[in-house]
């Protein structure tokens, strides 16, 4: 198989549930506002990541082809990346608080392309799970449909749990151990890729 599929699958939903940008945005609007108001923002997150995959997939396929030591650099500076924002994970804290006006569709599809943790989870997928001349069709719309599907069951879940997270956890000393487990889930993920996960 040219995908990897069930594996990305794997390495997906490790990336999409654990803790980053987009989901402590997500832990904190369901934490604020509730889950019914932060639906559309919640939706914009999710369709916001197909405006990286989709330009990244068809550019990094075509590279791949050109300049095979691109594809595995690039593969080992998202790994660096991913890596590095575990450590960060494992010492990050809840936090709830604020009186801002909900946040929007639109104002959901711009967390991804502005979120350096996308770019690195989108790139280290086409270079670990995707055989080099895999057509870029194929392995793009495979791609892009995991993600969007791991999004779709996962980010509802984070935003959902946001108020419960939130008041029931933070500060309290459970709430290192579960930054630690997340935080090392992600490294898994990343070691998966680097050693076991690739084509």
């Amino acid at each position: 198989m040219s995908v990897a599929a069930l594996s990305f699958a794997i390495f997906a939903a490790s990336q999409v549930g654990t803790p980053g940008p987009a989901n402590m945005a997500l832990l904190a609007t369901g934490a604020r506002f509730g889950f019914r108001r932060a639906l559309p923002f919640v939706a914009g997150v999710a369709l916001g990541k197909q405006f990286i995959i989709w330009p990244v997939g068809f550019g990094l396929m075509e590279l791949a082809d050109r300049a095979p030591w691109v594809f595995q650099t690039l593969k080992w500076v998202s790994a660096a990346y991913i890596i590095w924002l575990a450590w960060k994970v494992a010492n990050l804290r809840l936090a709830t608080g604020g009186d801002a006006q909900a946040p929007g569709f639109a104002a959901g599809l711009i967390v991804h392309p502005l979120n350096p943790k996308a770019w690195a989870m989108i790139v280290a997928g086409f270079t670990g799970f995707v055989a080099p001349g895999t057509d870029p069709l194929i392995a793009t719309a495979t791609i892009g449909g995991i993600l969007l599907g791991a999004q779709v069951l996962l980010h509802p879940i984070w935003t959902l749990a946001g108020d419960r997270i939130a008041r029931t956890l933070a500060g309290t000393p459970m709430e290192p151990y579960l930054m630690y487990t997340l935080a090392a889930l992600t490294v898994a993920s990343v070691l998966f890729v680097l050693f076991g996960g690739g084509t």
